[in-house]
């Protein structure tokens, strides 16, 4: 890969690692607690639980992407980024322009979603 574009694709990872880090869903505590007014009827407590259920899922999404952001960023220092992990191909440009953190092609990468879906029935 070309130096000019491992150096927008590493301006673009920047720019989503800030976008999590200034976003405020990983800082927020906003439906992570049950107020004490809540406690009273089932339902509130029930609705309670989802939303922090919910907050729960986006901060854990969110630390995952940021996660998956970082190791690509270190891909483009060691020299890996843009190479299938699976097939050692270079990955798709409209793929990394898409999701600059994939580690595989899009033939590998629907490969692993079938086996995971396949997993997931089973359990």
């Amino acid at each position: 890969m070309k130096k000019k574009e491992l150096e927008n694709y590493k301006n673009l990872l920047l720019k989503m690692k800030a976008n999590i880090l200034n976003g405020g869903i990983l800082r927020s505590q906003e439906g992570l607690t049950i107020a004490s007014e809540d406690l009273a009827e089932d339902g509130d407590i029930a609705n309670s639980v989802i939303n922090q259920e919910i907050s729960f899922n986006m901060k854990q999404r969110e630390l995952i992407k940021l996660r998956n952001i970082e190791e690509a960023l270190q891909r483009i220092e060691n020299g890996t980024f843009g190479v299938c992990e699976e097939c050692d191909e270079p990955i798709k440009a409209k793929r990394l322009e898409n999701q600059p953190w994939t580690t595989l092609c899009i033939v590998h990468a629907e490969d692993k979603e079938r086996e995971n879906n396949k997993f997931s029935r089973v359990a």
